[in-house]
């Protein structure tokens, strides 16, 4: 069976990056690969996930995405303050 990759991009600061990733890799490191690229301005993560089940794969872009969103929350509240 062949596999699918699935990447999710996410553009911005490197330190949020940093804070971003720092959320999601002790949920379940080896499910996803991830990298942080620096740009001229500023940065970009990438999580990259495969797997030959759509439905694994699904499920793990689910737990990282709501990881992802709950994090930037957070990181959003604490700089307003």
């Amino acid at each position: 069976m062949e596999s699918t990759e699935v990447e999710i991009i996410w553009n911005g600061p490197r330190s949020r990056a940093e804070l971003l990733l720092a959320a999601i890799v002790p949920d379940d490191p080896e499910s996803f690969s991830y990298e942080i690229i620096d740009l001229d301005k500023s940065s970009r993560l990438i999580i990259r996930v495969i797997s030959k089940n759509l439905n694994t794969i699904r499920s793990t872009i689910d737990d990282i995405l709501v990881c992802l969103a709950a994090a930037n929350t957070s990181l959003d509240v604490v700089e307003e303050k």
